[in-house]
């Protein structure tokens, strides 16, 4: 089994240049080629007896959650950008969870953009919580630590700087953000979140 980079439709995007799309989608399509390298070469060399090979292996296992994550969770970026920009719906499910958590849905949106302006580089993640029927909104450093196990993804915004560092520099992340909101289709993030209903 192998993954494929995807193909994403993507319209023209304000404050976010063509540019900056091509060598974000080429940071993503390198995670792609590594998980799938990852997965070959512990294939391949899983049986050995070498005690060398065997912590090699070891560590590429220990290495997969990186590259995996980082193609999963660009996907989850780059669809929220397919076909244009829509606002929350304010009679969805989503619009209706982030009322009962956050009051209604633009303290909703300002929490997430409160997290967003968190110092340091990473991403701001939603999930819902099924369990508790709620949502929750998260500063994740590193993809492949501190993610909320077993919680469905409904909006992945990347903080990194190659998310944005083609159009603007570390200290006009707020403009990055502003961009991010202004492009967003959260019909696919409502649809997350019904599929997990």
């Amino acid at each position: 089994m192998t993954y494929s980079p995807k193909t994403f439709n993507l319209p023209t995007l304000k404050g976010i240049s063509e540019k900056q799309i091509k060598v974000h989608l080429a940071l993503y399509e390198g995670y792609v080629k590594h998980t799938n390298l990852v997965m070959a070469t512990i294939a391949a060399y899983g049986q050995t007896d070498d005690e060398g090979g065997k912590y090699a292996i070891a560590e590429l296992r220990r290495r997969f959650a990186f590259e995996f994550d980082g193609m999963r969770m660009h996907e989850y970026y780059f669809e929220q950008f397919e076909s244009g920009s829509t606002s929350l719906t304010i009679n969805s499910a989503l619009a209706e969870a982030a009322s009962a958590k956050y009051g209604n849905s633009e303290n909703f949106i300002k929490h997430i953009r409160e997290v967003a302006g968190t110092r340091g580089i990473g991403w701001v993640v939603v999930y819902k919580d099924t369990v508790a029927n709620t949502i929750h909104t998260t500063f994740v450093g590193d993809h492949e630590i501190g993610q909320l196990a077993g919680l469905p993804i409904l909006l992945a915004l990347d903080l990194w700087e190659h998310a944005y560092m083609v159009d603007y520099v570390p200290a006009e992340k707020k403009n990055y953000i502003d961009a991010f909101f202004a492009n967003l289709n959260w019909l696919v993030v409502e649809k997350r979140f019904d599929a997990t209903i």
